[in-house]
């Protein structure tokens, strides 16, 4: 005997609330970070973002330190020992490339690899707003790295006096800074997005996306400096394209290419309309299994 009882056999309706599809992918959204940035889960999975943001910090607060140091100094000298806000992303390269091939992988593979999509397309999501919500959880966490770093930079030199001269050219600074570094992330976003839809292996995906990045560096050069081609060609490069763009978004020459703007512009469009078309017409196309 137990003492278990029966109390109701029939099934009742669900009365609670109804968010929608909105509150939906608010929830895609922020599941995605955490497992991006290894929140809730062991520390090892913690390592990799916690330690690619550090470094991508690091160079501001290095500039920012000796700035504060020096700041008794000649402004001139001071000024000369930091890197311009357009050259900044030169230190913090490796930092991004990183970021790029991580975060897509971590956040796309296992959802296919561990048949979890069903479950996601079992609630007010479809196929469009789930990739919605992680595209915009990837976007996120790039931008961390593509403006966080030199904003922090502009913030630490302009309260030290070094920074633009006046509140117009404090602002008109701090929306380049925004927008390029907004421009970087939607760049790389619709890039390792649409590499990680092909496979749902995290590190098949990682590696693809790193060898997509030095591949077309590659074929770029060739072309240009090994086949006298154009210096538009060097509008393949996937490490060069979009920072290209970006020299243009803060008004800095460029010596070594001779580019129109509405060319680079075009080049950055397209790129990024590549890679979200990838990953739209592969998840359309995708067959979801439980």
């Amino acid at each position: 005997m137990s003492d278990a009882r029966i109390l109701d056999t029939g099934y009742r309706r669900y009365t609670g609330p109804r968010l929608g599809p909105r509150h939906a992918v608010r929830s895609v959204v922020a599941s995605t970070l955490r497992r991006i940035l290894g929140l809730r889960r062991p520390a090892r999975n913690k390592i990799l973002p916690v330690l690619t943001i550090v470094f991508s910090y690091v160079p501001s607060i290095v500039f920012v330190g000796v700035v504060a140091l020096l700041s008794r100094f000649d402004s001139q000298e001071v000024e000369s020992l930091v890197p311009k806000y357009e050259d900044y992303y030169g230190f913090i390269i490796s930092a991004i490339v990183l970021f790029v091939t991580f975060v897509a992988p971590e956040a796309l593979c296992p959802d296919r690899r561990y048949r979890v999509l069903s479950l996601y397309l079992a609630s007010p999501l479809t196929r469009m707003t789930y990739l919605l919500g992680k595209a915009t959880a990837i976007f996120a966490v790039i931008a961390m790295v593509t403006v966080g770093p030199v904003l922090l930079l502009l913030l630490g030199l302009s309260l030290q006096g070094f920074g633009p001269d006046g509140f117009l050219g404090f602002m008109g600074t701090l929306g380049r800074v925004v927008g390029a570094g907004l421009m970087l992330a939607a760049f790389y976003t619709a890039l390792t997005v649409g590499v990680a839809s092909l496979t749902d292996r995290r590190a098949i995906a990682a590696a693809a996306t790193l060898l997509l990045l030095i591949g077309s560096n590659i074929v770029a050069n060739t072309l240009h400096f090994g086949l006298d081609a154009p210096d538009e060609w060097m509008l393949l490069s996937l490490t060069l394209a979009p920072f290209q763009l970006l020299r243009r978004i803060y008004g800095a020459p460029d010596f070594e290419f001779s580019m129109a703007t509405s060319t680079v512009i075009l080049a950055n469009v397209a790129w990024i309309a590549f890679g979200a078309a990838i990953a739209v017409v592969r998840y359309r196309r995708l067959q979801v299994t439980r």
